[in-house]
């Protein structure tokens, strides 16, 4: 999420703690994240170290559901032991923690990609007391969140002897969801615009979904609206250029849409799209944040749905929150087709449950699926 305050938590169902386990080198940072977690009450710390070593050793006696992960430490730095832990400690939520810059950027969505669930930037010291208090409520969001999914997991392992829950809803076989609600039937307009919105697990959803979908996205301009900072989204971008093979660039104001490229909102700014003399165009603006966040989901979903109706495909992808449920809603009421990630595929089912919730959806598919029913809309050959 972009450094805008992080949707607030509600109360977990149970009164378990959250278990949490702490790796960070700064004696400060240790410090005062155990603080913080403790403070709340949901939480209770079951290791705290200076190193990635230390954490990969100790990961499978301590039995945390929450790992916070530095990426950037001495003896053994976060990227090397985070496959370790993982390994160690099956079903463990790791989040890690970086800087705010390239660098910082780009070893997070490489941890990413080795199997942690989210990032969080953490505080510069230019940003003040201001930015602390905006890295303690998303710190608290995530853990909450991260923990309980990470709970939620275990149980169902140890409920079907360690087999994974089964996958997602096929939209395009049946009128009612597994997940709740009654689906849409799916426009039979030609698609004209992609448009995409994600959060929490984004990243990695973002890079499948583009790999599946690269070859037939030449006909049609892709907006994608990911919760993250600046200098994050630049590097987000160029990884999904990676993935699709496609011209993929942070979105410039006043910029037109092209067939075959995909825009990413950059962080700190909304993006919408507009009616140009000749085209249609990309506006930003530093406006107020919409669902806490900058940039939102839903202006931009609502700017698409004004201007492309019923041509209009769009997809919720896996997010903490409900950001994009209501820009979603409206594309569907404009004659469009809105797919959601499902529950058991998303990192956090909050953007994509509050679509469901909505009834927006004309499909409720696992991130494996939505690539293949994006490519028959486009009429790619199977």
């Amino acid at each position: 999420m972009t450094p805008a305050s992080a949707a607030p938590g509600g109360a977990r169902p149970d009164a378990t703690p959250i278990k949490v386990m702490i790796v960070d080198d700064s004696v400060f940072m240790r410090g005062i994240l155990k603080s913080w977690l403790g403070e709340s009450g949901e939480f209770e710390i079951v290791a705290v170290h200076a190193n990635g070593r230390r954490a990969a050793d100790d990961v499978a006696r301590s039995q945390p559901d929450l790992v916070i992960l530095d990426l950037e430490m001495p003896d053994m730095d976060g990227l090397t032991a985070l496959p370790l832990i993982l390994e160690r400690r099956a079903g463990a939520s790791v989040l890690v923690a970086s800087a705010l810059s390239r660098r910082g950027a780009e070893i997070s969505l490489r941890a990413l990609s080795l199997g942690a669930a989210d990032y969080i930037p953490k505080p510069e010291a230019a940003h003040g007391a201001s930015g602390v208090d905006v890295f303690r409520r998303e710190l608290l969001a995530r853990a909450r969140s991260l923990g309980q999914r990470a709970r939620r997991r275990s149980s169902t392992r140890a409920a079907t002897g360690g087999a994974a829950a089964g996958g997602g809803v096929a939209g395009a076989t049946s009128s009612v969801s597994r997940q709740g609600g009654k689906l849409r039937p799916y426009s039979m307009m030609p698609v004209n615009i992609l448009a995409i919105g994600s959060s929490t697990g984004g990243p990695q959803a973002l890079t499948r979904l583009f790999a599946d979908i690269g070859p037939n996205i030449r006909n049609i301009p892709v907006v994608v609206v990911q919760h993250m900072p600046a200098t994050f989204t630049a590097i987000l971008a160029e990884h999904i250029a990676r993935a699709a093979g496609r011209p993929c660039a942070e979105g410039r104001d006043g910029e037109p849409l092209l067939p075959g490229r995909i825009y990413v909102a950059p962080g700190g700014l909304h993006m919408d799209v507009v009616r140009g003399a000749s085209s249609m165009q990309l506006r930003l603006s530093d406006g107020p944040v919409v669902n806490f966040c900058k940039p939102a989901v839903d202006p931009m979903f609502k700017s698409v749905a004004g201007l492309y109706g019923g041509s209009t495909l769009a997809a919720v992808l896996t997010g903490m929150g409900s950001d994009g449920a209501e820009g979603a809603l409206r594309i569907a009421e404009t004659g469009g087709s809105v797919i959601a990630q499902d529950e058991e595929s998303s990192v956090v089912w909050g953007m994509p449950g509050a679509t469901v919730a909505l009834g927006a959806c004309a499909g409720i598919l696992p991130i494996g699926e939505i690539g293949l029913r994006i490519n028959r809309m486009l009429g790619a050959r199977e």
